[in-house]
């Protein structure tokens, strides 16, 4: 039985990637009197690179007017991803991030029905923290948010290796004092699907922009998004039922299944416990 949701941020609560990262990086190169601009194509090939100073660092190679030395570099990432920041916020203050459709009504569902819900994440906390401000109120300095959906947030800041490493999991498992069977993540990208899936947790997708063809391995779940009830693999337990939007008792449903299965089928070496892979595209 689920006892606490597992919340992704970017591309998961809200199309950030899409919508306030890329642009904001783009107007940390302007501030600073770079000739760089990310398009939407290069964006998505960063991406592949977990973390937005990581990101700069690795796409520096392609510029010839980029620092030569490699402390030179680590200085211009970080002033340049401090510089995102402050654009990132400046476009969320604007209203052009929001939550992606569904998320506020499972947010609610799941805090009306008594589940535990986290935020699970590699990126900064400043940005964690920007976001659920405009759209959910104030995240204090500990990772606690003020209104009572979240109880705790683990952060980039808060981990040692990012994602695809499950180390973000198995951090907020161990804060909330709970078996992986007793949760349930949300994501929107092979990555995370691998950190959850390494650490135990079962996972659904919620495709976002930058990761709507990619092949999705080991998840429960895979659909368009929490708003709607077409386009899912496996087929919403109860379709047809109920609001138009995926549920919570979707969620419940699938895990159960999910649950019934991996009791049936013995586990392959080096397999987390509770963890059955299948594949979905």
């Amino acid at each position: 039985m689920i006892e606490a949701l597992l919340w992704d941020v970017d591309g998961t609560l809200a199309e950030t990637e899409r919508d306030g990262h890329r642009p904001a990086f783009n107007d940390a190169f302007a501030s600073m009197g770079l000739p760089w601009s990310w398009s939407e194509a290069r964006y998505g090939e960063l991406l592949r690179v977990t973390g937005g100073r990581e990101r700069i660092l690795s796409d520096l190679p392609t510029h010839a007017d980029a620092p030569a030395t490699a402390p030179e570099r680590e200085a211009l990432a970080r002033e340049l991803h401090r510089r995102k920041n402050i654009a990132y916020e400046r476009r969320l203050a604007e209203g052009a991030i929001t939550l992606r459709p569904g998320v506020r009504e499972l947010l609610e569902e799941a805090a009306t029905r008594g589940l535990r819900q986290a935020i699970v994440t590699t990126t900064s906390r400043a940005n964690v923290a920007a976001l659920l401000r405009h759209a959910l109120g104030p995240m204090g300095p500990t990772g606690r948010f003020a209104r009572p959906l979240f109880e705790l947030a683990v952060c980039g800041e808060d981990v040692v290796a990012k994602k695809p490493d499950p180390e973000a999991y198995t951090q907020a498992l161990q804060r909330l004092a709970l078996p992986p069977r007793a949760t349930l993540a949300l994501e929107d990208s092979p990555a995370g699907v691998a950190a959850a899936g390494a650490a135990g947790v079962a996972v659904v997708v919620t495709r976002s922009a930058y990761f709507e063809a990619d092949t999705v391995a080991g998840a429960l779940a895979v659909g368009p998004g929490l708003h709607t009830r077409a386009g899912w693999q496996p087929v919403p337990p109860a379709l047809g039922a109920g609001p138009g939007r995926i549920t919570l008792g979707d969620l419940l449903a699938w895990q159960a299944g999910h649950d019934f299965a991996s009791s049936e089928a013995p586990r392959s070496a080096g397999q987390p416990a509770g963890w059955q892979h299948s594949k979905l595209p």
